[in-house]
């Protein structure tokens, strides 16, 4: 089985050219499907577009407008062992799921889309490069060139490890690639837009940085967060230590007074704030112990 996710917002018109298309894509398959059309807080009147053209096409409805959300709740109404994520806006072409289910048959667990040739504007390329390149490529080793493309076919057990919430959802091909799964991905066609607007404005790409934030610290300290705070808070707690500590000297064998010297604060303040960052990384740690450890028992 199947199962495909679309989440929706104000897409009925694109919706209305997508449904007949993806039935013919799915059909041609061979093989059961079903479709998950979430409406995630659309305004318009969607109904008057949307025409189901079979049983394996349904609709859920969500009040809130938050795609990661939708998501979710299309992966809890579905019952597939293969997992399609497509965006309903036409600019994913629904002729690339044979791409997709080909590699899913080789033996691939998860597949990535890659929109090699993209029809957006500067300002959300630039945002997408550097997240793909400068972080996830150069930083992580990653070997996605587009981890933010929505369009992916995965099998269902890549999600059993996986934590979903938020946003960080666009960041699920590296965290299954932490696991161990074997991924790939295909070059996939990137459409311009047919019928209204993006969702995302401006505030929402500036949020991604945040996000790529996020996964990194996932990606590389999750299971040892002690390293990442330490890593912050030693250099503090070093220049504080070494502040304070020929200030001692200065007081003890020259006979300098302290009263009147400001740094005697900045160095006790120094070596505060870096401790305090690394029993944060301590308290971690412990956490990370006791979840695993409840996991065993």
């Amino acid at each position: 089985m199947i199962s495909v996710i679309g989440p929706f917002k104000n897409e009925a018109e694109n919706l209305q050219k997508l449904v007949p298309m993806l039935k013919t894509e799915l059909d041609a398959l061979g093989e059961p499907y079903e479709v998950m059309l979430v409406q995630n807080g659309s305004t318009e009147d969607w109904q008057k577009y949307l025409t189901l053209p079979s049983e394996n096409f349904k609709v859920i409805t969500l009040r809130r407008g938050d795609k990661g959300r939708a998501l979710r709740r299309g992966i809890a109404k579905t019952t597939g062992d293969i997992i399609l994520f497509m965006d309903t806006d036409l600019e994913d072409d629904p002729r690339d799921i044979s791409k997709f289910y080909t590699k899913i048959k080789e033996g691939y667990d998860f597949v990535n889309g890659w929109r090699k040739n993209r029809r957006h504007t500067w300002d959300k390329v630039v945002p997408s490069f550097i997240g793909n390149t400068v972080v996830l490529r150069w930083m992580l080793g990653s070997k996605y060139h587009d981890i933010n493309c929505g369009f992916k076919m995965f099998r269902r057990e890549c999600l059993k490890d996986v934590v979903l919430y938020g946003d960080n959802f666009r960041f699920l091909p590296l965290f299954v690639e932490k696991l161990a799964f074997r991924t790939t991905e295909v070059i996939v066609t990137h459409k311009n837009r047919m019928h209204g607007k993006s969702n995302y404005g401006f505030l929402n790409r500036l949020t991604v940085f945040a996000d790529i934030l996020t996964a990194y610290f996932i990606y590389r300290f999750s299971q040892k967060p002690l390293h990442f705070f330490a890593g912050i808070g030693l250099l503090p707690f070093v220049i504080g230590v070494v502040i304070t500590g020929w200030l001692f000297i200065e007081r003890l064998f020259f006979g300098v007074m302290l009263k009147d010297r400001p740094l005697v604060f900045g160095g006790i303040l120094l070596i505060l704030v870096g401790l305090q960052v690394i029993l944060t990384g301590v308290i971690a740690e412990l956490q990370v112990y006791l979840s695993r450890k409840g996991m065993r028992e």
